[in-house]
């Protein structure tokens, strides 16, 4: 599967409510992630956890809009439009991108821009 089909079918797992079950295909052992200038989180089992504690906080999921996505070699950009309510923070919509670099398959890097502020 090329990296713009593997874009497409992680996306679409994404836009299903399975973004944990994507999280357990597309992601490398040696992932690194980051959430806009936060420090980078290294290793599968700590993002595991880092998004795990983020979806359970998640009380009501309505949707996950893809509006566009670009792949270049082995680069990959994904805007988003989530629609959430948040135990903590209440409903959160907002528009986010993922950068992601892709090796044998996988996502290796990734790093998430964002507006951190909830919106009503």
């Amino acid at each position: 599967m090329s990296i713009r089909e593997r874009v497409a079918a992680l996306n679409a797992m994404v836009q299903a409510g399975k973004a944990m079950e994507a999280f357990e295909e597309f992601y490398a052992d040696e992932i690194v992630m980051q959430e806009n200038s936060n420090p980078e989180v290294a290793g599968k089992a700590a993002n595991r956890q880092r998004e795990m504690e983020v979806y359970s906080a998640i009380t009501e999921f309505r949707g996950a809009t893809l509006l566009d996505t670009l792949v270049d070699g082995n680069r990959s950009a994904s805007v988003w439009r989530f629609d959430y309510t948040h135990a903590q923070y209440g409903r959160m919509l907002f528009t986010q991108v993922a950068l992601q670099t892709w090796e044998n398959g996988k996502v290796v890097r990734e790093r998430f821009f964002y507006d951190p502020t909830p919106q009503p």
